[in-house]
């Protein structure tokens, strides 16, 4: 069964014979596609809520919690359906919609209002509000509402800041708003949440910065193999890694921040050191993106497992997933740089750039290390083409890179138009639709591009019996659509495992 519905497809919130079968069966892959709201409760929950399965006539659907909160009703305390992964829908969705609730996921409308959000997509205010209205059953501000207050939950339950500087860390503008819309989306006030956690365990004492969070998985999750891609490709002063986990430093809106991440089949650890509270959201969002947690493996291994050579790689990776990235501008001068040579040496020539532009960060909210965030757009603006120890052509790449994004042409976050910043892209010297699609697959978290081009693809589908001309690739390809840049990475695994066995 396939999760993630094409734009013109009917949303699943909307049939609800469907979503009355989910929730019968306690079907957790549904967890965060849709919400159910049972009216003779005043709840909303996650389709696997373990509680009794309502009568139909006193259930209705929601596309978002925040469409919930709208109708009145307050979260479960029992499945926390605000702590369901995401939908898949968002990440899949390229068009205005999908992009709005990426941004909103990301904080836009905490730090630029709804004229920011509207701005950044190209519409009036008026016309986002009722596009979101339609198709969700909430707007902007109401959408922004519902994860400023799960934000305000995790910090009241996590950490021992005083509660109203949970209220104003959270986005809320007065403490007697946070205090009303907590007990409008939980049914209790800020001080009972903490006082309910404080009974199961004891927050962190400092209050000083540092959260441990859990963020919820969609599983099969192969974490194993995102451990290793994020490893390997770890450059030193930014990122570490070991056996088990990945920490590395990141830049928020409101400052620096570090965060350690522990993938586990069922579930990702974090620990976050920030050094503005205002960031959790972002950095939260930013992790799960990273690790592609929001992704839906049914549905894709339903259509790629489908394809009789590529099928078997499938059954036996389950739950791969496309690593994306914290920072846009970060992946696209790791693309550049690392073209044609190894992944060692990419790494040592993004480190260069790291030292060089970088801004240094040690013992942030008191974690004990020391290194650099990676350098802004604007820091790498006018530099020497040939100080990056590359190619001239791949030096003035990241200058010009630098300066698209510096002078707002060039946008690589959630939000951007990913056909339009493809084109954008490619229209920069020195990168091709190689580097403009891996820039793509991982700083857009585009979940259908295809790397054609790419050697180890074309080695991997010879491997497996297919025809590699340009045209044959691109024809065989298309049967993998919307999951393409799956298939990349499915055959980019079957090549490492390929070499390592016959080594």
């Amino acid at each position: 069964m396939t999760t993630t519905l094409p734009p013109a497809a009917q949303p699943i919130h909307r049939d609800h014979e469907r979503c009355y079968r989910v929730t019968a069966s306690r079907d957790a892959r549904f967890d965060g596609v849709f919400f159910i709201g049972v009216r003779t409760t005043g709840i909303y929950c996650r389709p696997s809520c373990p509680a009794r399965t309502p009568k139909r006539e006193n259930v209705a659907f929601y596309a978002t919690a925040a469409a919930a909160n709208a109708a009145g009703l307050r979260a479960c305390r029992r499945c926390r359906p605000d702590a369901t992964p995401g939908s898949p829908e968002w990440d899949a969705r390229a068009d205005t919609v999908g992009r709005a609730m990426r941004l909103i996921r990301d904080g836009i409308v905490e730090r630029d209002g709804v004229t920011g959000l509207a701005q950044r997509l190209g519409y009036s205010d008026r016309h986002i509000n009722r596009l979101l209205h339609a198709e969700l059953g909430a707007g902007p501000l109401a959408l922004a509402r519902s994860q400023r207050a799960h934000t305000a939950r995790i910090l009241a339950e996590t950490t021992s800041l005083p509660l109203a500087d949970v209220a104003f860390a959270s986005g809320f503008a007065s403490v007697r708003q946070f205090n009303d819309t907590m007990r409008q989306v939980y049914g209790v006030s800020p001080r009972e949440l903490r006082r309910a956690h404080l009974r199961r365990s004891d927050p962190d004492p400092s209050g000083q910065g540092r959260l441990r969070l859990k963020l919820a998985v969609r599983q099969p999750y192969d974490a194993t193999h995102v451990l290793d891609f994020l490893a390997v490709r770890a450059v030193p002063g930014i990122e570490t890694a070991d056996a088990t986990s990945y920490t590395r430093i990141l830049s928020l809106p409101h400052g620096p921040a570090v965060v350690r991440l522990e993938p586990h089949a069922d579930r990702v650890e974090a620990d976050l050191w920030l050094s503005d509270m205002r960031d959790l959201g972002t950095a939260v969002q930013r992790c799960r993106a990273l690790t592609d947690l929001d992704a839906d493996p049914l549905a894709v291994a339903e259509v790629l497992g489908a394809d009789e050579h590529l099928g078997p790689l499938v059954a036996a990776r389950p739950g791969t997933r496309v690593p994306g990235h914290v920072d846009g501008f970060e992946v696209a001068v790791r693309a550049v740089l690392g073209q044609q040579v190894t992944v060692r040496h990419g790494r040592d020539l993004v480190g260069a750039v790291v030292r060089s532009y970088g801004t240094p960060v040690a013992d942030l909210a008191g974690w004990q290390g020391e290194g650099w965030t990676f350098p802004a757009p604007e820091a790498v603006v006018g530099a020497d083409p040939a100080s990056f120890g590359v190619p001239a052509a791949r030096g003035q790449a990241v200058v010009a890179l630098a300066e698209a994004m510096a002078s707002g042409t060039l946008r690589l976050d959630p939000g951007a138009d990913r056909v339009e910043t493809t084109e954008a892209l490619e229209a920069l010297p020195g990168i091709g639709p190689w580097t403009a699609g891996y820039i793509a697959m991982r700083a857009l978290s585009d979940p259908d591009v295809f790397l054609g081009g790419d050697v180890i693809v074309r080695h991997g589908m010879r491997g497996l019996g297919l025809p590699t001309t340009p045209a044959a690739v691109a024809s065989h390809a298309s049967r993998w659509r919307p999951w393409r840049s799956y298939a990349v990475m499915h055959l980019w695994r079957h090549h490492a495992s390929t070499k390592e066995s016959s080594s």
